[in-house]
């Protein structure tokens, strides 16, 4: 009798068993705050823990985060510590507005992003990812080593570019994956002066080497938007209705200011697109390394391309392959933190007798990194296996253990986009290339807002 094979395990830091000191919590956290979490963050439901004497939940239990965040979600705000990292580079953008502004900028973005016009997008997606691969032909008849991770945050930058923009970014997609590293590298790094929680005015070290890199962003973003405020007035019929000229369409004393306009186009432009690049390259490095599912990925593409269905299809024809990108997902979510502070206090009774007290100021971390690899939660949690996302299967996972792209009020308001684009796009490239792993393919999982691979994803391109 013939075994199947183990599944794939992707790396990933070794849960502590020792609790660090507070200068390791330190230096952990400045390089990479995943290696920080120990083993009792991955097997009990909830923790009660202190980071420099401040009271922090963390949260794992299911029905516990839908209490924090959707069932009294108004009794959360944003934690400190998140704000004085995201602001800087973000300043009101969806991700980090608050109160009325946040509601305001929600209420207006929503209609791009239902599911009837997400998929309007298809068509464009599929047209640039066929546009953006064509450069593997050359690569694949020479058998060149590409890295993966720069090739993601190019093709999503296309895709952005023009299904939210129509193709008016006032830039290249080249220098603009080059940017978004050094940008993350150093604006999206915690500091310690952010650990202290020291005032927003206190310098940050580390961020003064993104400060050149951000700027560039905010002028990219000032030109982008000049140019179609500029053809919104000098010849109307050539306007394309996108996301662009609906911000700027909103501005006035009832909708957003010219710098909210300009955040949210930041946001969508940086870590909108910034959060499917990732999942795209951690989902090619783990089928690369987990044959079979590829074979099935592959056998499914094949399939769906040959009954010559429209783009828009796509997602619901391809169950393996979005179960692919999910389960890359889980492990590697691309927001691996939810940051929250209780406003007053709170309680939380789990049906079983037993009470969570919340004081007021206590810091609260519903964090997918450790909620999907828990090991109450899932079945062989760190290995890659995409067939517990495939339909049959999902009603095994509960709403609350899964948090992708987050949950309650505050959902990522791309999630149908993202879901979208990232099938389109694997459909595309696996449907003709292979991408297998060298010698050199050793990446390490690193925070920097998103879940990155540090060292990149040197893979080799093949024809199938």
């Amino acid at each position: 009798m013939t075994r199947p094979h183990a599944p794939f395990v992707p790396p990933a830091p070794v849960p502590r068993t020792v609790p660090p000191s507070r200068l390791q919590i330190i230096r952990t956290v400045m390089r990479n705050p995943l290696e920080l979490w120990g083993e009792p963050s991955f097997r009990l439901e909830w923790l009660n823990a202190k980071f420099f004497n401040e009271r922090t939940l963390i949260v794992n239990h299911p029905g516990l985060v839908r209490h924090v965040l959707v069932d009294n979600a108004q009794n959360y705000r944003m934690a400190v510590i998140r704000q004085l990292i995201l602001r800087p580079i973000l300043r009101d953008g969806l991700l980090t507005a608050e109160g009325e502004t946040w509601r305001r900028s929600r209420k207006a973005m929503a209609p791009v992003f239902t599911p009837r016009h997400a998929g309007g997008f298809a068509r464009q997606m599929l047209e640039q990812s066929r546009a953006f691969t064509a450069r593997y032909d050359i690569a694949a008849a020479r058998g060149e080593v590409r890295d993966i991770a720069v090739d993601m945050t190019e093709l999503t930058f296309d895709i952005l570019a023009a299904t939210l923009f129509s193709g008016q970014v006032a830039g290249t997609e080249a220098e603009f994956a080059g940017d978004i590293e050094r940008l993350l590298s150093t604006m999206g790094r915690v500091d310690p002066m952010d650990l202290l929680k020291a005032p927003s005015w206190v310098p940050r070290v580390r961020r003064m080497f993104g400060r050149p890199v951000l700027a560039k962003f905010r002028r990219i973003v000032e030109d982008t938007m000049a140019n179609r405020q500029q053809l919104m007035q000098s010849d109307p019929a050539k306007v394309p209705e996108d996301f662009l000229t609906l911000l700027i369409r909103l501005h006035g004393p009832e909708g957003l200011t010219l710098d909210e306009i300009e955040d949210n186009i930041i946001t969508f432009i940086g870590a909108g697109h910034e959060t499917t690049a990732r999942a795209l390259g951690w989902t090619l490095y783990c089928l690369a390394n987990s044959p079979s599912d590829r074979e099935k990925v592959e056998a499914e593409i094949d399939q769906v391309l040959a009954l010559g269905l429209e783009p828009v299809k796509w997602l619901d024809a391809m169950p393996w392959t979005r179960a692919a990108f999910e389960e890359a997902m889980r492990l590697y979510p691309p927001a691996p933190s939810i940051n929250r502070a209780a406003i007053a206090d709170d309680q939380w009774d789990n049906g079983k007798g037993e009470t969570v007290t919340i004081a007021a100021g206590t810091t609260v971390l519903v964090m997918p990194w450790t909620l999907h690899r828990h090991t109450k939660l899932w079945d062989q949690p760190a290995a890659y296996i995409p067939s517990r996302f495939l339909p049959e299967n999902r009603g095994r996972i509960d709403r609350f253990q899964y948090l992708p792209f987050g949950v309650g009020p505050r959902i990522c308001i791309g999630a149908t986009f993202a879901l979208q684009e990232a099938v389109i796009a694997l459909g595309v490239l696996l449907s003709s290339y292979r991408f297998d792993c060298t010698e050199d393919t050793k990446p390490w999982p690193v925070q920097k807002l998103t879940t990155q691979p540090e060292g990149g994803l040197p893979m080799r391109v093949s024809r199938r």
